[in-house]
């Protein structure tokens, strides 16, 4: 019967047949799932995909569930992973191939027959079945049978849990480019990368570059014959089939031991010198977690002890097994030596700093005493963060989009003096300044002083934006003439940006305000 008679045949009888997308499980034929087989059994139509060699590894894990009564509808791909003449390219011929496929399947749904597309996995995750699903589930009724994916096929043959207590599962294809697999890499928790075959050679990059080399698990055709597993650091990239995974698993998980008790500050820089660790300086961004870049994320999870002013350490999610070395935020030296002592017992260490640690914060302490005697050996990493002038101006519009310069207007580490002629150079040069630690409840004076220089080189209406708490519960961003300028209106949270000469001050018509800096700088 052709397909427009199979199509009449249905109209006639004014009943359509059922779609069914049928997960199997990851090969194993007897990890399907009861629904499967009963689906199948009672199915008239069984259609599968595969490559142009026609085998089908989903119709191998069904074949004892067939009968020689079923119609068999192979939907066999035009192209797999080699170029096409297509004129719409690769995309376009697969495209034009799910059309097709989507159609015969129509064809025998309008005649009344059900149809079970039956799919290894599970149909909607990565499965071939989700092109058909699209193309017809709106026209039919239709029931998704889920199933046993690789990834849990692969956690079981490892025996290794993927996810515990909070701890979050990133499932990534290897196809992706490596820079974003190594980013996605750092920033998760626990990790599965699918689709390797060969992408290998990139995941594994991705995997080093990331730090996440020695926690990797391959898993080679999960519950098939041929199933093999190890570390993926000792996988050959030449004998690696696309059926294969890469697992990193809970890391929580992997901790025997319980979780060690805070030592006594006392005793938390003493102990015998072994295995050197490292120290990994994280900056955290203005705030929480969404101003956390992936790398830093990635560090923060891997180190074993963290070290840092109260205020930041309680930005980072609490970790079994992770040591806590809090302190006040006067305390940068004793925090840099705890942190080097800590790397030099073997530990893994990461210093916890606001914003960027590069700009006025930790990452000097820390080198400063890594520069001397016994630390010269303990490895030291900087990680950038988001600087507080970045995210201060980028809340207000674009204050600092040509030359600027950043100072700090404590004087509890340089004089006043220093302070006032550096005020002086910028202001006379018409640079933008973002201007950090402006006033404390010990420090009330400096800002007004600082405003006084200014105003001897910008004019009174120069803008000047008062961004307190970015990416905090109390944020506020506000734009006040320089005359204007408000010292109690000023504290330790609050960053000031002034304008140049050049920077101008826009009302939109939504009622908000921008300010911004030209590019362009005028002739003279």
């Amino acid at each position: 019967m052709s397909v427009s008679e199979q199509q009449e045949a249905g109209a006639r009888t004014g009943t359509t047949g059922r779609l069914y997308g049928v997960g199997l499980g990851p090969g194993d034929p007897s990890l399907m799932t009861v629904r499967a087989v009963e689906v199948i059994a009672e199915a008239d139509v069984i259609a599968y995909h595969s490559a142009r060699h026609g085998r089908s590894i989903a119709r191998s894990i069904a074949v004892r569930h067939l009968r020689a009564d079923h119609i068999e509808e192979a939907l066999v791909y035009p192209v797999t992973t080699e170029s096409t003449d297509h004129p719409g390219g690769y995309r376009g011929a697969l495209d034009e191939f799910y059309e097709e496929a989507a159609e015969r399947l129509a064809a025998h749904l309008d005649a009344g027959r059900t149809v079970a597309v039956i799919s290894e996995g599970d149909p909607l995750f990565y499965g071939s079945y989700q092109h058909m699903h699209k193309r017809l589930a709106h026209r039919y009724p239709t029931e998704v049978i889920p199933g046993v994916t690789s990834i849990s096929a692969a956690a079981a043959r490892l025996g290794k849990p993927l996810a515990e207590a909070d701890e979050v599962l990133t499932i990534l294809p290897g196809t992706l480019p490596e820079e974003e697999l190594t980013a996605r890499l750092a920033s998760t928790d626990t990790a599965v990368v699918m689709k390797l075959g060969r992408t290998f050679p990139t995941v594994r990059r991705a995997m080093e570059r990331a730090g996440r080399l020695p926690e990797a698990h391959y898993v080679e055709r999960a519950t098939m014959a041929g199933e093999r597993t190890a570390e993926l650091a000792s996988i050959d990239s030449d004998t690696v089939p696309y059926f294969s995974v890469t697992v990193v698993p809970s890391r929580i998980a992997a901790q025997s031991a319980p979780e060690p008790p805070e030592a006594p500050a006392a005793e938390q820089g003493a102990g015998e010198v072994g295995e050197v660790g490292e120290v990994v300086v994280v900056g955290t961004g203005p705030a929480g977690p969404l101003w956390l870049t992936p790398e830093s994320r990635g560090a923060l999870a891997a180190a074993e002890d963290l070290v840092g002013y109260t205020t930041y350490l309680d930005r980072v999610p609490a970790r079994p097994g992770q040591r806590r070395h809090a302190s006040d935020n006067k305390v940068e030296s004793e925090r840099a030596e705890l942190a080097l002592d800590l790397a030099r017992r073997g530990r893994r260490v990461a210093v916890v700093s606001g914003g960027d640690p590069g700009i006025f914060a930790m990452a000097t302490a820390v080198l400063e005493v890594a520069s001397q005697d016994p630390y010269l050996s303990i490895p030291v990493r900087v990680l950038p963060g988001v600087t507080a002038a970045n995210a201060a101006a980028a809340r207000a519009g674009a204050p600092l989009g040509h030359d600027y310069a950043v100072i700090s207007l404590s004087d509890r580490l340089k004089p006043w003096e220093v302070i006032a002629e550096r005020l002086h150079a910028a202001a006379s040069a018409d640079l933008a300044l973002a201007l950090y630690n402006p006033g404390s409840r010990s420090r009330t004076w400096q800002v007004g002083k600082a405003r006084e220089l200014l105003l001897e080189h910008r004019a009174p209406d120069t803008p000047v934006i008062l961004a307190r708490d970015i990416g905090g519960p109390e944020e506020s961003v506000r734009t006040v003439p320089l005359a204007d300028l408000d010292p109690t209106q000023v504290d330790m949270r609050t960053l000031l940006i002034i304008g140049s000469s050049q920077t101008q001050k826009v009302r939109r018509d939504d009622g908000t305000e921008i300010v911004w800096t030209p590019r362009r700088y005028p002739e003279k």
